[in-house]
């Protein structure tokens, strides 16, 4: 098992390796041989110029905030109405959680439209807040996730707090919130990469440059430099450095999340 194991990760990891390796050729040797492992000459400046042919603390500012905000929104809203379908009697609930959890069948693409119309018409075209604000209006699969784990939750913990006179919202803020940090983690890494990685929401919400995340913008640097693909390479390494990053810090409460959440519940 360990060895089919280790193939899997050789094979996914090839080329991640490859990309960042070839970051660090020219782009004469790139042309030259393609397939070759090791720079001749390593190109350490390569970063420095594709950080400067394009305004990358820009994007990477934008970014940030895009990820952050959704992230935010995301929790916020998903959290709350988990604990509502989980805990809360309520006349129709399993029929309007069925309800949400078909909408996971719908394409982005099937409401691209009337989204956009809809957020034209507020106001929010071209701003970073018309990627943001639909994330406060939730997500069927981080509801279902952050629902399932809700009720693992022992109802002994919920029963003994409103006898000592605790509300509904403090048993979901002081009591639920807090022992489902793994799952609201999980949910935070899974929007944070969707957010990162989001290409088709600033094509068509954004026409500023100075408003465009880094998604957008690599897709901006191939246009104009498609010719200095070592460039190309060293903007895409920087641009993936973060997710890497963020999933080794956060990998044991990411499966911690996943394994007592939604797959196991």
């Amino acid at each position: 098992m360990h060895l089919v194991l280790l193939g899997a990760a050789v094979l996914f990891a090839g080329p991640l390796v490859w990309m960042v390796l070839s970051s660090l050729k020219s782009g004469t040797e790139i042309t030259s041989n393609p397939t070759g492992v090791l720079p001749e000459a390593w190109q350490w400046e390569n970063y420095a110029d594709a950080v400067t042919v394009i305004p990358f603390v820009t994007y990477l500012r934008n970014s940030l905030i895009l990820c952050l905000g959704c992230v935010a929104g995301t929790l916020l809203s998903c959290s709350m109405v988990a604990y509502g379908f989980a805990r809360l009697q309520w006349r129709g609930r399993r029929l309007m959680f069925g309800i949400l959890i078909s909408t996971m069948l719908l394409p982005w693409q099937a409401t691209m439209i009337p989204r956009f119309l809809l957020l034209k018409e507020v106001g929010l075209y071209d701003s970073l807040g018309a990627l943001i604000l639909p994330t406060f209006l939730g997500d069927a699969f981080y509801i279902f996730l952050l629902r399932q784990f809700f009720l693992t939750v022992p109802e002994e913990l919920s029963e003994a707090a409103r006898l000592d006179g605790c509300g509904e919202w403090g048993i979901f803020w002081r009591i639920m919130l807090p022992l489902a940090k793994p799952a609201l983690a999980t949910v935070a890494l899974f929007q944070f990469v969707a957010a990162w990685n989001d290409f088709q929401g600033p094509l068509l919400y954004l026409n500023d440059p100075a408003r465009f995340p880094l998604a957008y913008g690599l897709e901006r640097f191939v246009s104009s430099y498609s010719s200095e693909t070592h460039l190309l390479l060293a903007a895409a390494s920087l641009f993936t450095l973060p997710i890497v990053v963020l999933f080794f810090l956060t990998q044991r409460t990411f499966m911690r999340g996943i394994s007592t959440g939604g797959l196991k519940g």
